[in-house]
């Protein structure tokens, strides 16, 4: 949803969009939207693979929907456990690099501040101290903004429901199913911030067994 609302809300400064397909439980539906997006944008969207982070990296977030926890479990300590780690410094320092070889000066993150008690990789003094390390990496030729770094996710769907944003061309659930599962701690989310939006609601928790059904159906 955040990443959806800036491309929308800076899309005519931005050149192209990029995903990062790492293996994750719901990479396989955000690809698919991501796609929808920019093609109905106008925007180039570019998906990098980084197979690497699954094979060796430890995280809920890449051992299947079964490690996710639902229901009572959300609570910090067990969300901390689909942080992957330094994921959004692997992915700044190569789209830095893509940026750079474009002949771009701009990189863009949508992290927010609900994330940043749980993500260390979406707090002001991160953002600040990879845009110091862009910057000089690239020899001032690139910078990273994160223009949402202070608002909330519901602050951010306002933003999109006011310019038009199609949200159901996001996925958000952590478990990968064919549908959002709605239990999970960003089925959560979304459902508060779709609702503060005055928009329709489509992650309600399922009335079966099934919510971690993994089949990567998205239909963008």
């Amino acid at each position: 949803m955040d990443s959806t609302t800036m491309l929308y809300e800076f899309a005519d400064r931005i050149a192209a969009a990029v995903t990062f397909d790492y293996g994750s439980n719901h990479n396989a539906r955000e690809c698919k939207c991501a796609e929808a997006s920019c093609r109905r944008l106008g925007i180039e969207w570019i998906c990098i693979p980084l197979e690497f982070m699954k094979r060796y990296f430890r995280s809920a977030l890449l051992d299947g929907p079964g490690a996710i926890p639902l229901g009572d479990d959300y609570n910090a300590e067990n969300m901390a456990a689909t942080v992957v780690p330094f994921r959004n410094g692997i992915m700044l320092s190569i789209a830095a690099g893509l940026a750079q070889s474009l002949g771009l000066t701009t990189v863009m993150l949508a992290n927010h501040s609900g994330d940043h008690h749980i993500y260390p990789d979406c707090r002001p003094a991160f953002v600040s101290a990879m845009n110091s390390a862009i910057s000089e990496g690239t020899g001032e030729k690139v910078v990273l903004e994160a223009p949402y770094t202070h608002l909330t996710k519901n602050e951010i769907a306002i933003r999109g429901a006011k310019i038009g944003v199609d949200y159901s061309l996001t996925y958000s659930c952590y478990c990968g199913g064919e549908r959002h599962c709605g239990r999970c701690a960003t089925c959560r989310e979304r459902a508060e911030a779709l609702a503060a939006a005055g928009l329709p609601v489509d992650c309600l928790p399922l009335a079966d067994d099934h919510a971690s059904d993994t089949t990567p159906t998205a239909q963008a």
